[in-house]
């Protein structure tokens, strides 16, 4: 086992809840972590971390609810004692919130029942296995004006453990776009990090900055993982769709091709664009009303700009697409994604998309495993950058010739009412 800082690296032992794919623990492995045990209900999912699993990963994959693993179970495939863990990490779904009214109050004692949500499951373990530190990943809308009720269920579980067991964990959140750290897609997510010792998390400074928006200050005066001062601008511009795949072949698979009433419109679209550009304020032909469609609908990635997020359940006309008029291959979404070369995903094209959508950035987890590791654990990396940045690919090629509108399509021409505004009307989709 190698050794760092007079560290084991099997002395950073993570426990990984709702698991996935394994973004965040491929992260956690490139800032040198190593995850004891991995707790997920999806099938598929299972099968790639069981498939990726060996003597460098030695992850004991659990399949099935957390609600049916007990503390004790983890602390045993885990080989650990409670306090042992270097870190809890997970990603919790947070869409039943049915019992979110019981824990606002801070009930701990609640969180032995096995029946509560996805979020009061990962605070059990967090109480019951007390690791040195925890990273919980969700959807940034967990910080949304008046319907923050999860927001403030961590908050106040936290409190209550720290007053139940006497721990001191500290609870310190942002929500970060993933491009603004190397990965080259812009992707936000909310992060949640604590200390069992009560140390503040100071997140990392952005390290990358969109090359065409105007300079601003950083709004805090945090410690940059990289030495910079802190009034500076980033010093690298994003990373983009073709510094994640213009080193890969063209291909042609069924499997890539676009299908659905509107394919035959992706290629009169121009890269980096939806089909707001077809519209009377977009540049092409008025077929649509302005944002009467969702915005991911005919959505197109550009050579020279990051990724749209990678969505996990995508329809016939859901981006983003390539900009050769097709959808994106496993590996191409595997490399967006950041994940380890050599790795692999089970499952089928659409089976490997929903794995990988709703994976963590795995960039994004080195860049914060890092971070914990410096500031929380007393152990800083012993390399100067991460791991998996991906490289900068120079010259980037020209945007692709945009085509006419097909003329099956030349009826829908005309007059096309706009969305009237958030709650006053819904988005149409699919006609």
């Amino acid at each position: 086992m190698r050794m760092t800082n007079g560290i084991r690296s099997d002395m950073r032992k993570v426990i990984s809840l709702y698991t996935g794919a394994g973004g965040l623990d491929l992260g956690l492995e490139a800032a040198g972590f190593t995850t004891s045990v991995a707790v997920e209900y999806n099938a598929p999912a299972c099968r790639t971390l069981r498939a990726n699993a060996g003597e460098e990963r030695p992850w004991s994959v659990v399949e099935g609810s957390i609600h049916d693993v007990s503390s004790s179970e983890l602390a045993v495939r885990a080989n650990v004692k409670p306090g042992e863990a270097a870190l809890l990490v997970g990603g919790p779904p947070c869409q039943p919130f049915s019992k979110s009214a019981y824990w606002a109050t801070g009930d701990t004692k609640r969180l032995a029942d096995p029946r509560a949500d996805t979020l009061t499951a990962y605070l059990r373990v967090l109480r019951d296995l007390q690791p040195q530190a925890f990273l919980l990943e969700n959807v940034f809308g967990l910080t949304y004006k008046g319907k923050d009720e999860a927001l403030k269920l961590l908050a106040n579980t936290v409190e209550n453990i720290n007053k139940e067991i006497g721990t001191r964990y500290s609870f310190q959140w942002r929500v970060l776009n993933t491009a603004d750290y190397g990965v080259p897609q812009m992707r936000e997510r909310f992060f949640l990090v604590g200390a069992r010792d009560g140390r503040e998390f100071a997140f990392p400074d952005a390290t990358h900055h969109d090359p065409l928006a105007a300079p601003t200050k950083p709004t805090t005066a945090q410690r940059s993982l990289f030495a910079r001062p802190v009034d500076a601008r980033p010093v690298e511009p994003w990373r983009t769709a073709w510094d994640a795949l213009g080193d890969l072949a063209e291909i042609d698979h069924p499997a890539l091709r676009v299908t659905g009433r509107w394919a035959d419109l992706l290629p009169a679209i121009p890269e980096g664009q939806n089909y707001l550009y077809h519209t009377d304020r977009g540049g092409g032909l008025p077929l649509f009303g302005w944002r009467r469609r969702f915005w991911t609908f005919l959505l197109k990635l550009a050579k020279d700009r990051p990724s749209w997020t990678v969505q996990a359940q995508p329809g016939a006309g859901v981006g983003p697409f390539h900009w050769k008029n097709r959808r994106l291959s496993v590996q191409e979404m595997m490399r967006i994604q950041t994940f380890p070369e050599g790795y692999s995903i089970e499952g089928g094209h659409t089976e490997a998309q929903r794995q990988l959508g709703n994976a963590v950035p795995s960039l994004m987890a080195e860049v914060l495993g890092r971070a914990i590791r410096a500031q929380l654990l007393d152990d800083p990396p012993e390399t100067a950058m991460p791991r998996l940045m991906p490289p900068c690919r120079v010259p980037v090629p020209p945007a692709e010739r945009v085509l006419d509108v097909p003329a099956k399509f030349l009826d829908h021409v005309g007059i096309h009412a706009a969305h009237p505004g958030t709650g006053k009307g819904h988005l149409v989709y699919g006609t």
